[in-house]
C-alpha cells in the first residue's frame, strides 16, 4: 500500500510540474492546458486554481454517469494545480527557442511517465479521464468520438479567450499515446500490488483514457 501511494502522489506531482513545464515554454499546451490558460486570463487566475476548479466542477459531472471517485481521483484535483503553480512560480523564463524545446520534448515525456505512474498505482482515473470513460460507458459511444468532442470543444474555448494552441499542441496530441504505451511496461511489472486483477486492469484503463485520435 504504501509503495501505490507513493507512485500515486510522484506520477500527481510530476504531471502537474509536466503541465508547468510546457505552458512555461510558451509553443502551446496540450487541449485541457489551452482551456485552463484561457480562464485564467480572463478571470485572473492562476493557472493551477484554474485546474483546480476545473476538476472539481468535471468531479460534479461524475454523479449522474454514476461514476465512484478514487482517492487518486480526488487527489488529482489538488495535486496537479498545485505542482503546476509552483512550477510556474520556480522556473525562469525561457529565452531561447532551442531551450523552450527541449523542455517542451522533456515535458510531453515526464508527462507521460507520470499518467502511467498515478493510474497504474490504481487509485482511480482523473476527473477528465474518468467524464470521459463514464460518458463511453453511459452512452455506447466510441471513446475516440467521446475524447475528441470534449478535447476539441475545451480548445476551441480555451483558445477564443486566449489559451495558448501551437505547434506544441500538435506535438502533444502525436505523442503522448506512444510515449504512454513505451512507458507503461516500466510499471506494469509491478502490477501485482494492484486489487482486483491488476494485470488486466491498469492496461485496459491506460488505453481507454489516453487513446489518440
Amino acid at each position: 500500500m504504501l509503495k501505490r501511494l507513493s507512485q500515486l502522489y510522484v506520477g500527481l506531482v510530476l504531471y502537474g510540474v509536466s503541465c508547468g513545464l510546457y505552458i512555461q515554454t510558451g509553443l502551446g499546451a496540450d487541449p485541457w492546458d489551452v482551456f485552463h490558460l484561457g480562464i485564467a486570463q480572463t478571470f485572473s487566475l492562476s493557472v493551477g486554481h484554474v485546474i483546480i476548479i476545473t476538476g472539481a466542477l468535471v468531479l460534479l459531472l461524475w454523479i449522474p454517469l454514476r461514476q465512484r471517485p478514487g482517492l487518486g481521483t480526488l487527489s488529482n484535483v489538488l495535486v496537479l494545480g498545485l505542482a503546476a503553480d509552483a512550477t510556474l512560480a520556480l522556473m525562469p523564463p525561457l529565452t531561447s527557442l532551442i531551450t523552450c524545446w527541449l523542455v517542451l520534448i522533456f515535458a510531453v515525456i515526464l508527462n507521460a511517465i507520470a499518467t502511467v505512474m498515478y493510474i497504474c498505482a490504481g487509485f482511480g482515473p482523473g476527473p477528465r479521464d474518468g467524464l470521459m470513460t463514464g460518458l463511453h460507458r453511459r452512452t455506447g459511444w466510441s471513446l475516440r468520438l467521446i475524447r475528441t468532442s470534449i478535447e476539441v470543444t475545451v480548445l476551441l474555448i480555451g483558445w477564443s479567450l486566449g489559451g495558448n494552441f501551437g505547434i506544441g499542441t500538435i506535438v502533444y496530441a502525436l505523442a503522448i499515446g506512444p510515449m504512454i504505451q513505451f512507458f507503461l511496461p516500466w510499471f506494469q511489472k509491478d502490477s501485482h500490488l494492484l486489487s482486483p486483477q491488476p494485470a488486466k486492469l491498469a492496461p485496459k484503463i491506460i488505453t481507454e483514457v489516453k487513446e489518440e485520435t
